[in-house]
């Protein structure tokens, strides 16, 4: 069974850190592009960030650039999220997802340094909650 999972999530207070984790069962998650997104309450979901098969490419909204950096260590199964700075308006579940369509790694560059990486991702993780709050 194709499964995505989230951990990492926490209460933190403003300025601290973060690191999400995306861990994949059921199918090789180096194969394949990687998001982060996050849905605020009462908020639409966003896309956050994202990350080529081979890690050779990224992308990251305006709102987080500069604080978060996405990774990977595909021997791992796994991509992280390291969040730094962490601000209130950051409070969010944050879901990865995963495009196993846009197999070839110039494909994901394209559609990465385009920021239309958040538009393919077809495997959801259910989410971790992440509050930051004092």
């Amino acid at each position: 069974q194709l499964q995505l999972v989230e951990s990492g999530g926490g209460l933190v207070q403003p300025g601290g850190s973060l690191r999400l984790s995306c861990e994949a069962s059921g199918f090789t998650l180096g194969h394949y592009a990687i998001g982060w997104f996050r849905q605020a309450p009462g908020k639409e979901r966003e896309g956050i960030s994202c990350i080529s098969s081979s890690g050779g490419s990224t992308n990251y909204a305006d709102s987080v650039k500069g604080r978060f950096t996405i990774s990977r260590d595909n021997a791992k199964n796994t991509v992280y999220l390291q969040m730094n700075s962490l601000k209130p308006e950051d409070t969010a579940i944050y879901y990865c997802a995963a495009d196993r369509q846009a197999t070839s790694e110039a494909v994901q560059a394209i559609y990465i340094k385009s920021s239309l990486c958040y538009y393919g991702m077809d495997s959801w993780g259910k989410g971790t909650r992440v509050t930051v709050s004092s």
